[in-house]
C-alpha cells in the first residue's frame, strides 16, 4: 500500500510552444500530462516516496496515455479508474514568462468529475501516512462527495493531511461556490499551501495577517504562501519567515507549485508535530521546496519537469558555492 495518496484531477495539458502569445495566437502545442494532485503524486514518487493516485480518466487514448504515464513514474494506479461515459479532460495552456496562468479547459463534463463515492476504497486510503487534495475535484458532483469521503477517511485514520486549493475559477459554476468549498475542506488539513495570486480570493484580504489567523484558527498546523520567483512565506503559529527563491531562466512556470508541494511534503513527512517545528528547520525545508519549484520551470510541461532528489540537492549545492 502506498505511503502517500493524492486525489483529484488528471488531465492533458496542451502547452503552447511559443511563450507570451495568447491561446488564439499560439501556432502549436505540446501534449503534456497534468492535473495538480496527479503532479504531486508523481513529484513524491520521483523523490522516493511510495505514492498512489485516486481519480478518473476517460476510457479513451488520452486516458490510456495518462494512466501509462503515472505507472512509468512509479505511481500506484489501482484506483485510477477509466470511465466509459465521459472523456478525459483537456486543458490548453498559454506559456507565460511572468508566471500568470492563461488556461482554457474542455470538460463538459470531463471524466475527472465523474468519480463517485462508491469508487472510494476506505481501507486503501486509511493505510496511507500522507493524504493530499486540492479544490478542483470539489467543483461538481459526484466527485465532490467522493473527495469528501476520502478526506474524512484519511483524517479519521490519523494521516497527515495536505491541501493546495489550486484555484481554477473557470471550472466552477460560480465564484461563491468555489469560495464555499475551498473553506469547507480547510479544517481537515494539517498543511495548506496557497499561491500569492490566490490569496486575496481565498481569504478576502490582500494583507496576510487576518487570513493567516483565520486559517491557523481552523487547526491548520503549517501555512505556506508561495510567491513565485520571490520564494515563499510560511508560518506554523510559532515560527514564521520568508525564504527567497532562486533566479533561473524560465521556460514554463506550469507545475512549479506542484513541484514545490511534493518536495515540501517529502521533508515534512519525517516530522510528526508540524506546529513545533523551529525556524531553522522550516527555512531549510522551504529552500528545498523553492529549489524544486525553480527546477520545474526549466522544461515545458509538468511531469517531465518534476525533479529527482539528486537534482534538487545538486542545484542547491551549486548555489551555495
Amino acid at each position: 500500500m502506498p505511503k502517500a495518496l493524492c486525489i483529484g484531477e488528471l488531465l492533458i495539458d496542451f502547452v503552447s510552444t511559443t511563450p507570451d502569445v495568447t491561446l488564439a495566437e499560439a501556432p502549436g502545442f505540446v501534449k503534456a500530462p497534468g492535473g495538480a494532485p496527479a503532479n504531486v503524486a508523481v513529484g513524491l514518487a520521483k523523490l522516493g516516496v511510495d505514492a498512489g493516485f485516486i481519480g478518473k480518466v476517460g476510457a479513451d487514448p488520452f486516458g490510456g496515455f495518462l494512466t501509462e504515464t503515472l505507472q512509468q513514474n512509479n505511481v500506484d494506479t489501482t484506483y485510477l479508474i477509466a470511465g466509459e461515459t465521459s472523456r478525459t479532460t483537456l486543458a490548453f495552456v498559454a506559456t507565460r514568462s511572468d508566471g500568470m496562468k492563461d488556461i482554457t479547459f474542455y470538460r463538459h463534463p470531463g471524466a475527472d468529475i465523474q468519480l463517485s463515492p462508491d469508487e472510494i476504497d476506505v481501507d486503501y486510503i486509511q493505510s496511507a501516512e500522507l493524504f493530499h487534495y486540492g479544490s478542483v475535484s470539489l467543483s461538481h458532483s459526484p466527485t465532490r462527495e467522493a473527495t469528501l469521503k476520502a478526506i474524512q477517511s484519511a483524517k479519521s485514520a490519523g494521516a497527515s493531511i495536505s491541501y493546495d486549493p489550486n484555484l481554477r475559477l473557470m471550472l466552477w459554476d460560480n465564484a461563491n461556490d468555489a469560495k464555499h468549498w475551498i473553506w469547507e475542506v480547510m479544517p481537515y488539513a494539517d498543511v495548506v499551501k496557497i499561491s500569492e495570486e490566490e490569496w486575496e480570493f481565498v481569504t478576502g484580504d490582500v494583507k496576510l495577517k487576518q487570513g493567516i489567523e483565520r486559517i491557523l484558527g481552523l487547526g491548520v498546523k503549517l501555512l505556506v504562501v508561495t510567491l513565485g520567483e520571490r520564494g515563499c512565506y510560511y508560518t506554523n503559529g510559532n515560527a514564521e519567515g520568508y525564504v527567497e527563491g532562486f533566479a533561473v531562466e524560465v521556460v514554463d512556470t506550469l507545475g512549479a507549485g506542484d513541484a514545490f508541494v511534493a518536495a515540501m511534503l517529502t521533508q515534512l513527512m519525517t516530522h510528526a508535530d508540524l506546529a513545533s517545528l523551529e525556524k531553522d528547520r522550516l527555512d531549510s525545508i522551504m529552500r528545498y521546496a523553492n529549489a524544486a519549484g525553480a527546477l520545474a520551470t526549466q522544461k515545458i510541461g509538468v511531469i517531465p519537469a518534476l525533479p529527482m532528489a539528486q537534482e534538487i540537492e545538486r542545484f542547491i549545492s551549486e548555489r551555495d558555492t
